[in-house]
């Protein structure tokens, strides 16, 4: 019996109404557990309550972690605090708390969960962008749902999930503009049928309004991790090869002249709205006279001089304050217990505890471990689709799709390589992670869809991708008490490290 298209139609709605109920719930359920702050947000929860009513962050007194648990929320100084990282982020911790409360976990946690939210709805926008299947957008968005690095970062106020959030957008901004430039570029040879001749340099698009959209988002990222800015220089990439292949298919011969005519203008249209947006990030340091190297020029700072002598002041204090940051994140190589350099992250070697209590024999911890079916899988199935992309391009064919999502990979995770030395963790991974979990789901969808294929081949297809995915739940429901610091006897809790390197 044939499914109408209605029918059709709403059971895919459905699916993706409860894949984003499973990210609902598993973000927030007992978000204010623990009643205490974890990890790193130690700096990034009592910074963005400072940033909130000091406009720049200031330094706390000893015992401030202990206050905090107990709901006391005051007594900062003003003394400035020197912060590695923009404020947008804690500008975004800080409305949680005006909102819900500082008293609450959940008022410093609940932006962080949101954004998380929002995580697992943008991949399912950006997998189908890319792929057209709802099969494919379901898949992809339910594995991010249920995944454990997805879900402990989410339930934590560290930076990371933002600056995922902000790249994804970018990164589907960009796929925005490369579908409206491809309809530019075919109706330029549309009008041009027949006196194009290949040496022609072909028109410039001054207009691209999804690519200044995406300087707005890749901006904003960088606003809350410097580490944005490589998304932003890989996408802007990623616009002008697509500038290249588009002019080629409407008939031009030469990439390069594209290149150097739409290039420099998508730089243009990307790169000044990028730093605006992270320049409007600083308003509060910029509008108060307390934030950290404020004072720097009065404090005997040199003053710019020739050609930069007219540059206000506070501009040169700040330039001068994000030197010494570059500085700071270039050099920093300090031993840490939980450190873990880039190429362990896929492979879940060194995954980072973010808090730990123990009791008679009993414990609860919160590991930001992922699934390992989801990430042990996604790093194959990216490796096999840069294989695919390269056996596409020796046969001369399109790779268009698949080279996204590997470029995606490329602007969130290939620039950590850079900085071998640098004390790294697991959890920056979560940028790269929306396109791993893409990538599982094209491989997914190659098994159900074999061409060709007889009716006991697609079963077998469909048993194999149903079997991996109840594994990835089982697994997910196994792990579930580490991700969220569920008590646990301590033989069970201990069941749940598989290797030493967990622990």
């Amino acid at each position: 019996m044939e499914i109408s298209a209605r029918t059709r139609s709403i059971a895919r709605w459905v699916a993706v109404g409860l894949v984003m109920a499973v990210a609902a719930i598993t973000r927030l359920w007992n978000l204010g557990h623990p009643q205490e702050l974890v990890f790193d947000e130690t700096y990034y929860v009592k910074d963005a309550w400072t940033l909130g009513n000091l406009g720049y962050e200031s330094r706390w007194p000893d015992g401030a972690n202990e206050n905090w648990a107990s709901g006391l929320v005051t007594g900062w100084t003003t003394d400035p605090s020197f912060v590695a990282h923009p404020p947008l982020g804690k500008w975004l911790i800080a409305l949680g708390m005006a909102v819900v409360g500082p008293e609450s976990a959940w008022g410093w946690r609940i932006t962080t969960a949101l954004a998380g939210i929002a995580l697992v709805a943008l991949t399912m926008v950006a997998a189908h962008l890319l792929f057209r299947s709802w099969t494919l957008t379901t898949l992809a968005g339910g594995l991010l749902a249920v995944d454990g690095m997805a879900i402990v970062m989410s339930r934590v106020a560290l930076l990371d999930i933002q600056v995922a959030l902000f790249g994804l957008v970018g990164f589907i901004f960009v796929l925005l503009d490369r579908r409206w430039i491809r309809r530019r570029w075919a109706d330029w040879r549309a009008t041009t049928a027949g006196t194009v001749a290949v040496r022609d340099w072909g028109p410039v698009f001054w207009w691209r309004p999804w690519l200044l959209a995406a300087g707005v988002a890749l901006g904003a990222a960088t606003a809350v991790k410097w580490s944005g800015v490589y998304m932003l220089a890989v996408f802007g990439l990623v616009t002008v090869i697509s500038d290249a292949v588009f002019a080629h298919r409407a008939g031009l011969d030469s990439w390069l002249r594209v290149v150097v005519r739409q290039g420099p203008l998508n730089a243009l249209l990307l790169v000044p709205v990028a730093a605006v947006v992270h320049l409007v990030s600083w308003t509060g340091w910029f509008a108060t006279s307390g934030g950290y190297g404020r004072d720097w020029i009065a404090d005997g700072g040199e003053r710019w001089t020739g050609l930069l002598a007219w540059v206000p002041d506070a501009f040169q204090n700040w330039w001068h304050y994000q030197a010494a940051v570059y500085a700071f994140h270039t050099g920093l190589a300090s031993e840490h217990n939980y450190a873990s350099p880039a190429w362990q992250w896929l492979l879940l070697i060194r995954p980072t505890s973010m808090w730990y209590e123990s009791g008679e024999g009993t414990a609860a911890e919160i590991l930001d471990l992922g699934n390992p079916l989801v990430w042990w899988a996604g790093t194959a199935a990216l490796v096999a689709m840069a294989a695919a992309v390269i056996h596409r391009l020796v046969r001369r064919q399109r790779v268009a799709t698949m080279a996204l999502v590997l470029a995606g990979v490329a602007a969130t995770y290939l620039p950590w390589f850079l900085y071998p030395e640098r004390t790294m963790f697991a959890f920056y991974a979560i940028a790269l992670e929306p396109f791993l979990v893409i990538a599982i789901g094209y491989w997914l969808l190659r098994l159900l869809r074999v061409p060709d294929a007889t009716r006991a081949e697609r079963i077998v297809g469909a048993v194999i991708v149903g079997a991996y995915l109840v594994t990835v739940v089982a697994l997910s429901a196994f792990f579930w008490p580490i991700w969220t610091g569920v008590e646990l006897p301590e033989a069970e809790l201990r069941a749940r490290f598989w290797f030493r390197s967990w622990i």
